[in-house]
């Protein structure tokens, strides 16, 4: 498995499918009017060995905004019952549309496992080229997995706010432009249109290649970011609707090498559900 890089080739997955040390993970999650129910596909066709990751389950169901991150104190109980723990090279997927294994692969990141990389074009890049699937429930073995939180990878609303105030950071919103404009209505009832105020527009869906799914290449890459406006030597947090596709853009910015990059896990669903909090739209 390389070192530095976040990503992973199918090639490379079908080559250490059967190594001891590797687990993958199916990470798919979908808008509802996606029409589309990750469980269900998962059930029916899924890399062999492949665990479930359940991003609306594995969070924090106290909260009043989606998916938000869990107790490390959970994490690790699901982790462990997924059979994903110390000393696994973790492979995350997910069935494309809105690109959600970054999402769990930042999860992992954030709670202390480095060993987690994204299958680069997903499932629907596996079977494209005919390589195997199966519809077996896995039977994993309880592992153990120790959280370290990495308490630089995320950022609250509180700390928005200052970021806002003073600069800090540079915010990049992964939404598309209609959203950020608050030109499109939110998914989500009762949201505000808009975006943070200074925040840089680099919408999820140009960051993939429209035929394999594959993050772009780093030279595309570097073009999205610094064409928006975006300056790679700063501080970057990454937000979007609700904390799923700005992961996509905290992957990017990862193989292009980027270092202070944190991610806003509330983004638009907490940011654009305040009374208090300002929007621009232009």
């Amino acid at each position: 498995m390389p070192d530095k890089s976040p990503l992973v080739s199918t090639d490379w997955l079908a080559a250490h499918l059967n190594a001891p040390d590797v687990r993958v993970v199916d990470a798919s999650w979908y808008l509802p009017q996606d029409g589309r129910d990750p469980k269900t596909e998962y059930r029916a066709a899924h890399i062999p060995g492949t665990v479930f990751f359940d991003v609306d389950e594995i969070c924090d169901t106290t909260s009043p905004y989606p998916h938000m991150l869990p107790s490390p104190e959970k994490f690790a109980s699901r982790a462990r019952k997924l059979g994903l723990g110390d000393g696994n090279r973790i492979v995350v997927y997910d069935g494309g549309g809105v690109k959600s294994a970054a999402r769990v692969w930042w999860m992992f990141k954030h709670f202390g496992h480095r060993d987690v990389v994204v299958l680069d074009g997903g499932f629907q890049k596996w079977r494209a080229e005919g390589r195997p699937v199966e519809d077996l429930p896995p039977m994993p073995r309880d592992r153990h997995f120790t959280a370290r939180i990495n308490a630089g990878t995320v950022r609250s609303l509180d700390e928005m706010r200052r970021c806002v105030a003073n600069g800090e950071a540079q915010i990049v919103d992964a939404r598309s432009p209609g959203r950020f404009s608050g030109q499109e209505p939110e998914p989500r009832p009762g949201l505000k249109g808009g975006h943070i105020p200074g925040a840089f527009n680099v919408p999820n869906g140009k960051l993939f290649d429209p035929e394999t799914g594959c993050l772009l290449p780093a030279d595309k890459l570097r073009a999205l970011f610094t064409g928006a406006g975006v300056d790679l030597s700063r501080p970057i947090v990454t937000s979007c609707g609700s904390g799923i596709t700005a992961a996509n853009l905290y992957l990017a910015l990862t193989v292009l090498g980027v270092r202070d990059v944190a991610l806003y896990d509330g983004s638009w669903a907490e940011w654009g559900a305040q009374e208090d909090t300002p929007v621009a739209t232009a």
